[in-house]
């Protein structure tokens, strides 16, 4: 076996997928497995059947999320008002993939990015309803902000070097007013409230629309219990103008957390900005030039 958590994403197809079911759950063994295009960077996704999904980590720093994933989200579907992934079985480590994985059951819906949304302010006002009740959730023996996270949850300066190394990608005014959102956001960490439920991947991929409403939301793998800041990061990504008013109103957070999650904002913007995957410098483009209009 190779090490524990050791994992090659070239070996991650629809053939191990069928091995791994027919070593654990056999009684799955008889549906097709098809690939899902865009289930996610961090892990890969495959429709199993009809009604099911598995998906497996696609690198040793995201293993820590699958376990997190099958303690949690069962516990955390109680607490808010649209469905998450259910957790219908738990694949162990093994020769075949040296890595914990998940059979869950299929979400249905179109990601936001490519869905056709009918009433922009509703689904703001379901997003932050979601993100409200989530925050509301026991936080009782959550994990903390960690590596399984990216670090959100915790204080957006962690990556304060990491950004002023990154300061150089925008030049001219654009790096003045970068120097005093991450200064503002850096200052910002000590007004910190309880830690709280967070989800911290509030991207359009992880938002499913069905019928033109907010229908479900998936990939918990950046959750922990800690500083909800990053999940306001939609108001700069892709929730705009009255959509994003209402988004802002009904989260009611503090001016402190805002300051922090445009932190966030930017720090993932100055770093999507020189990746060479298609369609990734421009959505950083955009999310870079919110911020910079708010500023």
């Amino acid at each position: 076996m190779s090490p524990a958590g050791a994992v090659d994403a070239q070996r991650i197809d629809a053939g191990l997928v069928r091995e791994l079911l027919a070593e654990q759950f056999p009684h799955w063994v008889g549906l097709p497995v098809r690939p899902v295009a865009a289930g996610g960077n961090d892990h890969r996704m495959f429709r199993l059947g009809d009604e099911l999904s598995v998906r497996l980590p696609s690198a040793p720093g995201y293993v820590p999320q699958v376990e997190k994933e099958q303690t949690w989200l069962p516990q955390l579907a109680a607490a808010v008002p649209l469905p998450i992934p259910h957790v219908h079985g738990r694949g162990r480590p093994s020769p075949l993939f040296a890595a914990p994985w998940s059979v869950y059951g299929w979400m249905p819906g179109t990601p936001a990015a490519q869905a056709s949304i009918d009433d922009l302010e509703r689904f703001a006002a379901d997003l932050a309803a979601f993100l409200v009740a989530l925050r509301a959730a026991d936080p009782a023996g959550g994990p903390g902000p960690g590596t399984h996270s990216a670090h959100r949850g915790g204080p957006v300066g962690h990556w304060d070097q990491e950004v002023r190394d990154m300061l150089d990608r925008v030049s001219g005014r654009e790096r003045a007013l970068a120097e005093g959102i991450w200064r503002d956001a850096v200052a910002a960490d000590g007004e910190a409230g309880p830690a709280r439920w967070l989800h911290g991947d509030v991207a359009a991929a992880n938002l499913l629309v069905r019928d033109g409403r907010l229908a479900a939301v998936v990939d918990f793998g950046c959750a922990a219990v800690g500083d909800p800041a990053c999940d306001t990061v939609p108001v700069w990504t892709f929730v705009s103008g009255s959509a994003a008013a209402v988004f802002r109103r009904d989260l009611a957070l503090d001016d402190a957390t805002w300051a922090r999650g445009r932190g966030w904002a930017l720090w993932k913007g100055l770093i999507m900005l020189t990746n060479t995957a298609p369609g990734q410098a421009d959505f950083a483009r955009r999310v870079l030039s919110n911020l910079f209009a708010e500023a």
